[in-house]
């Protein structure tokens, strides 16, 4: 362990594939975003949607994390779909505020965006869960998302069930849907050699759609 925390230490890779000096004249974040989301997929970066997902619970304050798809997004907002009886849908229900992050290693480039997220409407849902490949349909049945589970056979045996249940075109369940962030804040962060990394920042200005955007050291 000894040899790999050194190992760790002396990784001084530096950052040499890009540069943000300056965000053209006018972009709004969104379409800020568009270019480089549009740049991940072109780079062949794996899973250019992957993005992190942080929610607060309320009573506890206690931070949570996890990796969740981007299915769509829009200026009004990004969407992911989850159980909405699930620890995320459940911290989101009592705090609504939330942040999220996409990493893309091959171009030294990460985005952060917080917002405040709200269930999606259910003809966007439905037109998703309609998309989805039967067995994940099933999937969303039969797992009680982030409930404790004895064992796995019981999971499998549920979603047996629910196929045996469904011969035909599978519903969306109530319980499971989408969620869309509407963004207050945008951080573009490009790395840079010798750590002065670029971080250009766009914050949503009150009660307007006028953006303020400003550069935040590294």
């Amino acid at each position: 362990m000894s040899q790999l925390l050194q190992s760790l230490r002396n990784d001084h890779r530096d950052f040499i594939n890009g540069a943000l000096d300056h965000v053209p004249e006018g972009i709004n974040p969104f379409d800020f975003f568009c270019v480089w989301f549009e740049e991940a997929v072109q780079s062949g970066v794996a899973e250019p949607n992957a993005m992190i997902v942080a929610t607060v619970d309320a009573k506890s304050m206690q931070p949570s994390s996890r990796i969740v798809y981007l299915k769509e997004f829009f200026e009004q907002g990004l969407v992911f779909y989850t159980n909405y009886n699930s620890q995320k849908a459940q911290e989101i229900e009592s705090n609504p505020n939330v942040a999220l992050h996409f990493f893309w290693h091959n171009l030294e480039r990460q985005v952060r965006i917080c917002g405040k997220a709200t269930k999606a409407p259910t003809v966007l849902s439905d037109k998703y869960f309609e998309s989805r490949p039967r067995e994940s349909q099933i999937g969303a049945w039969a797992s009680e998302q982030s409930s404790v589970i004895n064992d796995r056979k019981d999971l499998v045996l549920k979603a047996e069930l629910v196929e045996k249940e469904f011969h035909g075109t599978i519903p969306r369940p109530e319980f499971w849907g989408g969620f869309v962030v509407q963004p207050t804040f945008y951080e573009f962060w490009q790395g840079r050699p010798n750590r002065l990394h670029d971080r250009i920042c766009f914050e949503k200005i009150d009660n307007t759609d006028q953006w303020r955007v400003f550069r935040k050291n590294p």
